[in-house]
């Protein structure tokens, strides 16, 4: 069984108003042994979209988890994580990157997820994004600039929602890779690198069930070609996320996420405790 939740948000992160008792508790009804809170940190998030801003102060983040964490021990293992937006605009990725490798140095995390939710500084969530790029422009400047993050950014463990962006393809497109054999031929070569590069520096990638649990998809992040891909690659790191922003989501799909690994070949997923690897049976 899963037993892990590894991407869950709450009012630290601008689009969550849940406490983070509440995501505790939720964690302990549903049986959990350990939930990873990692909140979304986007440096240099654009001033366009304001009042978002993505960003919290980590001393009251770590004091109040902390608190957390003694209040549960006996119930729950709760883990310190973040959710770092990484960039690779030119004009500010090497400003994003020194700002998150001294925020990872100076703060113990448990687990730090990388994702991409920025490009061009537009976030692909608005339709604004969409106005100036076709969904296959749009798709492939979105692969890219996560193979040159990957290289542009070392203090991340796992990288998060591969397929993110087809969460956000404009209506009329929700026939092309809403569907259920996906668009991943027109990408596989791109992906390939992805992946390849991720395992080649020791690092993983997700299973975020926000994909059929919130967005009404018909497959988790990344798609299943995608995890068979990374399997055949020689990929073992995967950490099981619902990517929870309430509790009602929490561990959301987690069944048929174990199945659906067990079938592609995989025998374990992966926690992180102060951002070192364990590996549980499924």
């Amino acid at each position: 069984m899963i037993l892990a939740d590894y991407h869950t948000h709450t009012a630290f992160s601008d689009d969550s108003e849940s406490t983070p008792e509440s995501m505790a508790e939720r964690a302990v009804a549903l049986g959990l042994k350990t939930l990873c809170i990692t909140d979304h940190m986007d440096y240099l998030y654009p001033e366009k979209y304001a009042p978002t801003r993505f960003v919290f102060d980590a001393d009251k983040y770590f004091a109040k988890l902390t608190a957390l964490k003694e209040i549960y021990e006996d119930r729950l293992e709760l883990c310190i994580g973040v959710e770092l937006g990484l960039r690779n605009e030119p004009a500010l990725k090497e400003a994003c990157a020194d700002y998150y490798r001294k925020l990872c140095a100076h703060y113990p995390f448990d687990f730090i997820i990388g994702s991409t939710h920025v490009l061009e500084d537009l976030d692909p969530y608005y339709p604004e994004y969409w106005e100036t790029h076709s969904k296959s422009q749009g798709m492939r400047a979105y692969y890219e600039s996560i193979l040159e993050n990957i290289g542009i950014y070392d203090m991340f463990q796992v990288y998060g929602h591969l397929d993110y962006l087809v969460r956000y393809l404009p209506q009329e497109s929700d026939s092309w890779c809403r569907q259920t054999d996906y668009c991943f031929s027109d990408y596989e070569e791109l992906i390939s690198e992805i992946l390849k590069k991720l395992i080649a520096s020791g690092r993983g990638i997700e299973v975020n069930t926000s994909g059929t649990q919130k967005y009404g998809l018909p497959f988790a992040h990344p798609h299943p070609k995608v995890l068979k891909l990374y399997k055949n690659l020689g990929g073992e790191i995967i950490t099981i996320g619902s990517d929870a922003h309430h509790p009602k989501y929490m561990a959301g799909g987690f069944a048929s996420t174990r199945e659906l690994l067990l079938s592609l070949g995989f025998s374990y997923y992966t926690v992180y405790r102060k951002r070192e690897p364990v590996f549980l049976p499924l």
